[in-house]
């Protein structure tokens, strides 16, 4: 299973964290590509490439990737920077995909297929070595957002959110040691236990609060993730929660943040997915973690 790493020189949060996972593993050369180098690290089976345009914009990747260097690729990993009005500094993990038009890339109302178990076991990982390397960062999960498409399940992992944030090296080395020890262990959703419900999250804040909580909680892993934002908007209907969930490999069901919604959105949630035989969970059906 070939992970693909991807790195952009556009952006500092990017490059520290290729170089700080250049230094933590065992790469070595493996041909050119965008007139960089790739690297291999056979250890993990995974290989970082660079490109020098933006991450949201470099549509069908994976292809170039597989196609120029005669590789299968399995997963897609993303390491970005973000941005926020805000500016508050963040360690985050999300899936991609556009609920609408595509304004930051990707295709219209189309969903990446996700990879849900090993999203939320990097976001814990994440958390882990905020916590280890003494950081201020707020670690969580980002909804459905932006491109690229590209046909492999993939995830971006990000630091936030604002310049000195992505030039600042402390954050940057967390997630690169998040990421190596994600792929250390795990590089398919198959190597995760089949008991871990996956689901769907509905409501909230861009910053998925509730879902990031059940996350550090609960024995559960979150593939697409619908923010209230966008179903106020009125983009949100059957047919995009069907693309979620074929694009959520190994989906069982769906969570409501309740208070996050109008409690005529939440009945509306519920009498179409019990149409769709869909199980809707609740915090009480999860284990907890160990």
């Amino acid at each position: 299973m070939t992970v693909l790493i991807v790195s952009s020189t556009e952006d500092p949060a990017s490059t520290n964290i290729k170089k700080f996972l250049l230094e933590i593993g065992d790469w070595n050369k493996f041909g050119e590509i965008f007139s960089h180098p790739v690297y291999l690290d056979e250890n993990i089976d995974s290989i970082i490439v660079t490109i020098d345009d933006r991450h949201i914009r470099h549509e069908n990747i994976d292809k170039e990737v597989i196609e120029e260097l005669n590789i299968s690729v399995d997963l897609l990993i993303v390491v970005s920077r973000h941005r926020s009005k805000t500016g508050e500094p963040t360690l985050t993990t999300h899936p991609l995909g556009n609920f609408g038009e595509a304004k930051f890339g990707g295709r219209d109302r189309t969903f990446v297929k996700s990879s849900p178990k090993l999203m939320t076991e990097l976001l814990r990982l994440l958390k882990k070595h905020a916590r280890l390397d003494n950081l201020y960062h707020q670690v969580s999960f980002e909804v459905t957002h932006h491109g690229p498409f590209v046909e492999v399940p993939a995830l971006f992992v990000e630091v936030g959110s604002t310049e000195e944030e992505w030039r600042n090296e402390k954050p940057a080395r967390s997630v690169a040691k998040a990421v190596y020890e994600l792929l250390s262990n795990y590089r398919s959703e198959s190597d995760l236990s089949e008991e871990i419900p996956v689901l769907i999250g509905i409501g909230g804040g861009h910053y998925a609060p509730r879902f990031t909580d059940l996350a550090f909680e609960k024995k559960v892993a979150f593939g697409h993730m619908i923010p209230s934002y966008q179903i106020e908007a009125g983009l949100v209907d059957e047919e995009i929660i069907k693309k979620c969930i074929e694009a959520t490999p190994g989906f069982s069901g769906v969570y409501i943040h309740r208070k996050a919604l109008k409690k005529s959105e939440v009945r509306e949630f519920e009498r179409m997915f019990e149409d769709m035989q869909i199980r809707v969970f609740r915090s009480a059906d999860l284990s907890p973690l160990s």
